[in-house]
């Protein structure tokens, strides 16, 4: 820091906040620190009675951290992300859009292993609402080597984006409802209006549901007939436990699918199953999805509503934060189920 002489300052970094009062009428910054003094400026702050203020001696090759934290933020986002202005030093990142939140892990940890420098973001793969807050970057002193911030607009020009927001797409969905006793209307269904609700929550449609009784041949001609009329997702309910009448997923193999993974690592959902007919997701739900609250299924859809194909991989490493609590209130996606 340096001492210097107001009229003396035309060009030079602040390095501290100047408040401002006015009785009655206002009381809060009138400069904030890291503005650069204008010719304009120099009035209003005599009038403040700073004849002298302290400012930063900028030195080649250091920047202040409100460059430094606008560059960091500048590089590593993605789509539909938006940038605040430095605030204390600190640029936030917001969401545009409802969609997706996508962290680039690896990066994200190349650049906090950048002494000096930080960045903090939500989970990935959890939706987010537009207007909301998704990370924050900034270097911990006031000023930093500009040869850091070209090392971490490196990482991110190299290895992508650190983080972005995919939107949801219109997705048109078809359910297959399987059960004998749902079927022959025995017991009501419960599994198509809870389906429906999280569908229509990422902006997609049920376009179609049907009903098959516990037989493979019927549920595999189901969903033939689901994928001819053009559905981008399948979701079959019932028969996914390991009981012998529990058909579903031979249904789901005799349709022609590729079973990407029958069990998953996670309570509740263990007894998931995941397969692509195509490009064409078709899932095995269990009957937890139909009476709790939050399951696999949460973890799942909304990256299928986003275009993303799952993988084996994808779901065997959900085991760690694979454990719901069943809380009594549920504050999901704001907990460690799913997170890893």
């Amino acid at each position: 820091m340096k001492k210097v002489p107001v009229k003396e300052a035309i060009g030079m970094v602040l390095c501290h906040d100047i408040t401002e009062i006015i009785p009655g009428e206002f009381k809060g910054v009138a400069f904030k620190k890291g503005h650069i003094i204008k010719e304009e400026d120099v009035e209003r702050l005599l009038n403040l009675g700073k004849n002298n203020i302290y400012i930063w001696e900028v030195k080649e090759g250091v920047i202040h951290e409100n460059q430094a934290a606008g560059r960091i933020a500048k590089a590593a986002i993605g789509s539909h992300i938006e940038i605040t202005e430095p605030k204390e030093g600190k640029v936030s990142l917001k969401a545009k859009i409802k969609g997706l939140l996508k962290v680039n892990i690896k990066a994200l940890e190349m650049i906090n292993d950048i002494d000096e420098a930080m960045f903090a973001t939500l989970h990935t793969d959890i939706i987010v609402n537009k207007g909301m807050e998704l990370g924050g970057t900034r270097i911990i002193p006031l000023v930093i080597e500009e040869t850091k911030i070209i090392e971490i607009e490196n990482i991110c020009k190299e290895e992508g984006p650190i983080i972005e927001v995919l939107p949801l797409n219109p997705m048109k969905v078809g359910i297959i409802t399987t059960g004998s006793e749902v079927f022959t209307g025995r017991i009501e269904d419960k599994f198509g209006p809870v389906l429906t609700k999280k569908v229509e929550d990422l902006n997609g449609k049920v376009i179609k549901q049907e009903f098959a009784p516990d037989d493979a041949s019927i549920i595999s001609n189901k969903i033939k007939q689901l994928i001819d009329l053009g559905v981008d997702i399948i979701l079959t309910t019932g028969g996914m436990s390991v009981d012998p009448d529990d058909v579903t997923p031979t249904g789901i193999k005799n349709a022609g699918a590729n079973i990407e993974t029958y069990g998953a690592p996670t309570l509740p959902g263990a007894m998931f199953l995941l397969s692509y007919i195509g490009d064409v997701p078709v899932l095995g739900l269990p009957g937890c999805v139909m009476y709790c609250k939050t399951t696999i299924f949460d973890l799942v859809l909304p990256r299928l509503m986003a275009g993303e194909r799952i993988s084996k991989k994808d779901i065997r490493r959900l085991g760690h934060g694979g454990l719901c609590l069943n809380c009594e209130i549920c504050i999901f996606p704001n907990c460690s189920f799913g997170k890893w």
